[in-house]
Parts: C-alpha cells; structure tokens; sequence
C-alpha cells in the first residue's frame, strides 16, 4: 500500500505498512474482526490479542456478551484466516480487582456505574496498551466506533461519524498519551452496515454475527443477582418510602433499584406514576415521588479526565455539550472547574434520571471533538 503525501502509511506512521506492527484488541465480535482483517489486508505486521476476563466455562454457551468463551474461538479463526498471529491474555484477577468488584461496591452504595468505562481505562487501555508495547507494536487498534484526529496540538479525541454507533461516551478516560498509541479504523464509517459489508468481503466467519448487548460480566443483564453472588447477603430488605415522608410497601434489597425506575417498584394502586428518586442505602430506604423530582440542572463531576488543549483551570467556566447517560443525545451545559479533577456542571435545561456512578462526558458545542468527562458522584 503507497504512502500518502506526507509519506506516512494510513495509520500515521513514515514507513510502509509491513514494517508497522499492530496489535489489535480482538474481541471475537464483527468489528474488532473486521479491523484485523482490514489492517492485515493493507500490509501491516498484525499481532491479535483477545483477554480472558472472567469464568468463559460459565459463561460459554452464554450469548449477547462481549467477551465469553466462544468469542475466543471467532477471533482466532479470524486470525487463522487471515494468517497472523493471535495470542489469548488471561486477565481475570486484573479485571476482577480493576473493574467487577468496584461495579459491586457501587451498587451497594447505591449507585449505578458503568463499567465498561473501567475497562477501557483500567485493563484495555492500561494493561493491553503496556502488553503492545512489549510486543513492540507501533500502535494499538480497537474496533471502537470513535474518531482519532490529528489537531493543532497533537491528536484530538472525536465522536463517530454514525451518530448512532458512536461510543465516545466510554471513551472519555482516554489520556492523551494512550491517544496517541491508539487507533480506531472504524469511526469514519457511516453505520454499521458498512462494518458488515467490509467483513462479507474478507469472508469472516461473523459477519452476520448479532451485536453484544450486555455487560460481559451480566450475561442475561440481571444486574441484582451478579451483585449477589458477589457480596452475600447484599440484597437486604427495606421500606419504599414517598418523598413526602409516607411508607408505601417494602422490597427486596435496594440493589434491585436504579434512579428513574418506574416499572416493578411494587407499589400498585396509586393515583400518581411514581419513579425512584433517590436510594437510601444506610437506611435501606427505596424513595419514589414524582417525575418533576428526577429533573436536575446541577451535576457535580470528580476525576475528571480533561483533553482540552489548554488546562480546565484555565477558564473559569467553558460552555460545552454533555451527556449524562450514554444514550441521550448531548445537552448545552456550562462547565465550571474548581479543580483539575473536579467541577460542577450546570445543565441549560433539566436532565431526568441523572444518577450517581454514571459518566458526565463533555463535547465540543456544535462539534464532534470530545473534551473528556468525569463521573456523577452526587445526586442533588
């Protein structure tokens, strides 16, 4: 494959492809494969790697997760179909200890995390870019749907081309030294569609496989029984209390609860639709009250990961867009920093539902740069 006029190959570097090594982060999916299959088709010394994060002999007949067992075996066919090497990395203590027992611990505390913004940050991004490293890989390639642009000031983080398959919202953690070793050679892509055309043309067994929908770890998306199995004993009994003071009925355990619930709460019978509005994990309380009470303008946001070209202390408040759930579209909103890892957030118009342990993530207004995020650590 030709240099481009700059004399640097497609992923940015000033020699041929074939002296470029890549690893690839392949999860056994159709876009991880399709990446492989794309690079090692320009040329390039591709390394695949696949990790091992949990029990695959429970998880192998499990379908709609990311990472069980028979995705091992799809991304090594890939591999041998394509002739490089593949090489499976078992990682459970790591992502126990980095990501499956903070998710536990979060939800006791009555949060609702996100841990596959974890993982990216602490095992793929982390441990996985330092395993390319010492396989001298040039860079690393996901099949993330995002995009890796070159700025005025190195390279910028950026939403996808298809909006609806964008994931920058779990890329936020992204430092600027792990950007400038990551690539992402799907974001410019416009859907999904294409990644499916792309890997019929490389005749890759997955091509029609279905898209992963679950946390890896929560197969069958049961959170409240992985939480179990964890820390016994954790579903402890309480009261489901009004906001206005009065005990509506009892449940189960307040880990069966998220903010902005609705269905399920148990409490029939009432003249008004009432909503989880806040989790009393102390007091093992459930309170419900009205929709109006779920909505909030203030957000305050702690470990906040800024890629920005100038400090986020520098302003003392940058107009942004954000997103408080990865599947609302962003909302103009006023940053306001009070360190370099924390700020609060005012939002221009109400969010419902925002709760704590999940991400705040900031965008360019009007555009498609990503200026980092951080994450909710109180509700108001």
């Amino acid at each position: 494959m030709a240099l481009d006029t700059h004399g640097l190959n497609s992923l940015g570097f000033a020699k041929p492809p074939a002296e470029t090594r890549v690893v690839v982060a392949m999860s056994g999916g159709v876009d991880s494969s399709v990446v492989a299959a794309l690079l090692a088709d320009e040329g390039y010394d591709v390394v695949g790697v696949t990790l091992q994060l949990y029990d695959h002999g429970a998880a192998l007949a499990k379908k709609g997760a990311c990472c069980a067992g028979i995705d091992i075996h799809d991304a090594r066919r890939v591999a041998e179909g394509r002739g490089f090497p593949h090489y499976v990395l078992d990682y459970e203590n790591i992502f126990r200890d980095a990501v499956i027992d903070e998710f536990a611990d979060s939800y006791l505390a009555g949060a609702t995390p996100v841990p596959c913004i974890r993982c990216n940050e602490r095992v793929k991004f982390k441990d996985l870019l330092e395993t390319a490293r010492d396989l001298d890989a040039d860079c690393m390639a996901t099949g993330h749907y995002i995009q890796r642009k070159i700025g005025p000031h190195g390279a910028e983080l950026h939403g996808a081309a298809d909006a609806a398959r964008d994931q920058s919202y779990f890329l936020f953690s992204t430092t600027p030294e792990q950007l400038d070793y990551l690539r992402f050679p799907l974001g410019h892509l416009p859907s999904k569609e294409a990644t499916r055309t792309l890997a019929a043309q490389y005749s890759l067994s997955v091509a029609d496989k279905p898209d992963s929908q679950d946390i890896c770890f929560v197969p069958d998306g049961n959170y409240a029984s992985v939480i179990e199995k964890l820390r016994p004993g954790a579903a402890e009994p309480g009261e489901i209390m009004h906001a206005d003071g009065r005990v509506l009925g009892t449940h189960d355990g307040v880990i069966h609860y998220t903010i902005g619930q609705r269905r399920g709460l148990g409490i029939g019978g009432l003249s008004e639709p009432l909503y989880v509005v806040r989790l009393d994990v102390d007091s093992k309380r459930v309170v419900v009250g009205p929709k109006d009470m779920l909505a909030t303008r203030t957000v305050p946001v702690r470990e906040i990961n800024w890629l920005g070209d100038t400090p986020l202390t520098s302003r003392p408040e940058w107009h942004v867009s954000v997103k408080v759930r990865s599947t609302r579209p962003p909302r103009e909103a006023i940053l306001r920093p009070i360190s370099n890892t924390t700020a609060e957030v005012e939002l221009l118009s109400a969010e419902e539902g925002v709760s704590p342990g999940q991400a705040c993530v900031f965008y360019e207004t009007g555009g498609s740069r990503v200026f980092g995020g951080g994450w909710i650590w109180r509700g108001y």
